[in-house]
């Protein structure tokens, strides 16, 4: 691996957690087996705090003139996107203060196909996380009910994703009605729970099941990238009986993410292993009639 210079070691990126950027970048190269498994072939959008997670941010996705030669791009769209496929980009960006690492839903070489249907289970400000794990174990009961396999993880925000592997098998319109005849089912038959109403205010204090992020171009927080939060959340992936027993997001940070990841290992790997379940094919194809 090249050697790379850290500009401000000592700056605090999460004051609240004590990290600083050397310990930031520490701790991407520690999880770069895990974080590499998800960015590889897929085209980037960072979210950087210079000055940490309490100043300002800005997006990228271009493709920046000052980048160094080992950085691999590509044209999409009329984007020059970064592909973190390697040890050395990951460990630049995090030179660069990139907090967040953002990921499409399919492959650049798969760009009709995502790789899995995503429910993301959005609370509103307020709402207290234990309504989010209602949503998701009602959401995971009917989906074993019905013999479809679903992992969970948190967002490292404030909601939990549900994804349901795909293996590229089904095209986002397709995967879009399945997505809105979940969101509608949840909706109509736990009023006080679900909404799939976009607009905040109309709400009413219901759980927002976001059938339409999951769509071309559109991003999903990348498995075990960090948060910009005081906590230094990271988006981690949980077992069904963690959700059960009772979690929050700052159980899962990058001071606690390791010592998890050499007791459990991947949790989400299945997500991108395997292919749909028979159930899940035979409901696609009702769908399509």
């Amino acid at each position: 691996m090249k050697k790379l210079q850290i500009s401000n070691p000592d700056k605090l990126l999460f004051p609240e957690a004590g990290i600083t950027k050397i310990e930031y970048v520490r701790k991407l190269y520690e999880l770069s087996g895990y974080i590499l498994k998800y960015t590889r072939n897929r085209n980037l959008t960072t979210i950087h705090y210079p000055d940490g997670v309490d100043g300002k941010s800005y997006y990228q996705k271009n493709m920046p003139s000052h980048a160094p030669e080992f950085v691999s791009h590509k044209v999409v769209g009329d984007i020059d996107h970064i592909i973190m496929d390697s040890e050395e980009t990951l460990l630049w960006l995090g030179n660069m203060a990139a907090l967040e690492f953002h990921i499409p839903f399919n492959a650049i070489d798969r760009p009709g196909h995502p790789d899995a249907l995503v429910f993301d289970l959005d609370p509103a400000e307020g709402q207290p996380f234990a309504m989010v794990l209602e949503a998701a174990i009602i959401i995971y009961d009917t989906l074993n009910e019905l013999g479809i396999r679903s992992f969970c993880k948190t967002s490292g925000a404030t909601g939990l994703q549900i994804a349901i592997p795909l293996n590229g098998e089904v095209d986002y319109d397709t995967a879009r009605k399945v997505n809105e005849f979940f969101g509608r089912y949840f909706a109509q038959k736990y009023l006080g729970l679900f909404t799939i109403e976009r607009r905040v205010n109309e709400r009413g204090g219901r759980i927002y099941f976001d059938y339409l992020q999951m769509w071309k171009g559109k991003t999903i927080i990348c498995p075990y990238s960090p948060r910009a939060t005081k906590y230094a959340n990271v988006s981690a992936p949980v077992l069904w009986e963690e959700v059960e027993k009772g979690i929050v997001p700052e159980d899962f940070t990058l001071n606690s993410i390791i010592p998890r990841l050499k007791e459990k290992g991947d949790l989400y790997e299945p997500v991108y292993v395997s292919g749909p379940d028979n159930a899940l094919t035979d409901l696609v194809a009702r769908l399509k009639q």
